[in-house]
């Protein structure tokens, strides 16, 4: 019976974060800096990839998501933010649902696959800039990382070890201050 679960754990612990047909049919190994020069070859195309989020806004067509490219592997898994430092625009149409802005905040991220639709010119701040424009197939909201503190090792308190019992490693008696 343990088998049985291992097993079922560790195939599900393999399993891609978008559905697999979409996954098989897209490109994953891509430039999106090519995307954002030369668009023409690639409108219609499906590809998945992940973002770091920077505004999520919801409009009359449906949600958009301004975010950061980053890389994705075979599985669906975000690789680390490379020398790519992309902005991109992703629609997740109306007739879906709505992403909510409260989610789908600054910081967090997400994996898609989407079709490319062509460009669009818009403001980086005070900046004119060329977005690459997606219409989202399928989209997956990572889960928050949370910062935990730990405190150094040495501060923890040891109970054993003459002739510090119960000071740490370390630490100094009180009656040698």
């Amino acid at each position: 019976m343990i088998l049985l679960i291992v097993s079922c754990l560790s195939l599900l612990s393999c399993a891609p974060v978008i559905r697999k047909d979409l996954m098989e049919a897209s490109v994953r190994d891509f430039s999106m800096a090519e995307l954002q020069k030369k668009p023409e070859p690639y409108e219609g195309k499906l590809f998945v990839f992940g973002g770091l989020i920077a505004k999520t806004k919801v409009t009359p067509k449906g949600s958009l998501i301004e975010a950061l490219f980053v890389k994705v592997d075979s599985q669906g898994y975000l690789k680390e933010i490379g020398s790519q430092q992309v902005r991109f625009l992703a629609l997740y149409p109306k007739e879906k649902g709505i992403l909510d802005p409260v989610l789908f905040q600054r910081g967090r991220q997400i994996t898609l696959a989407a079709e490319f639709l062509g460009t669009r010119k818009g403001k980086l701040d005070a900046m004119e800039y060329i977005y690459p424009f997606f219409r989202i197939e399928e989209i997956h909201l990572w889960a928050e990382r949370k910062e935990y503190y730990y405190p150094p090792y040495y501060y923890a308190p040891y109970f054993w070890g003459y002739p510090y019992w119960g000071w740490g490693y370390g630490g100094v008696p009180p009656w040698w201050w």
